[in-house]
């Protein structure tokens, strides 16, 4: 002999039942369906509608490559300067404030932060805070403007239309180097 709990509704069987019901339908309930048209593919009104499918206009670039202007020397004597970084998080802008150095230093919380997105360079297996305050200055210069180019959400970009051709291109407004607008 079966026994349930007071107030539990017994399982609904796993296939339709001689009325047609679809599975786990209440007793008595009456499923419609259209000559033709399978049972299983008609939906509830309360079943959530399927996801959209991302466009591409709905991704999300989280990573951009670089080169760097001199490039790292390694230990080995190795010249790295093609990488990637990704976008910032804000645990990315906040663990750093916590760091000895950087309390110490303020100055110091660039080289942390940008060891902390630089996600490749070069053939370098990792790439950490020891790294990049090891780099040339242009180097240091150049990711802490690149960090600012990626990280601004497009915010300096415009899209413009050139007046002898009709192309329609983007230009940064607000610049990466000394003289640039």
């Amino acid at each position: 002999m079966k026994r349930s709990l007071p107030g539990a509704a017994a399982a609904a069987p796993a296939t339709p039942d001689a009325a047609g019901a679809a599975p786990g339908a209440a007793a008595g309930a009456a499923t419609l369906v259209a000559p033709g048209v399978a049972a299983a593919a008609i939906a509830p009104a309360h079943a959530p509608a399927p996801a959209p499918v991302p466009t591409r206009a709905d991704t999300l670039r989280t990573e951009f490559e670089f080169e760097l202007p001199r490039g790292y020397v390694d230990e080995t004597g190795v010249l790295h300067r093609r990488g990637a970084m990704r976008l910032s998080t804000a645990r990315d802008e906040l663990v750093p404030l916590r760091d000895v150095r950087v309390r110490e230093n303020p100055a110091y919380l660039s080289v942390v932060l940008l060891g902390r997105v630089i996600t490749r360079l070069g053939t370098l297996p990792m790439v950490h805070d020891g790294i990049v305050e090891n780099m040339f200055a242009s180097d240091l210069a150049f990711l802490q403007d690149f960090y600012e180019q990626i990280n601004a959400e497009g915010h300096t970009l415009a899209s413009v239309t050139c007046p002898n051709c009709a192309e329609d291109f983007e230009i940064d407004l607000g610049g990466s180097r000394l003289g640039e607008s």
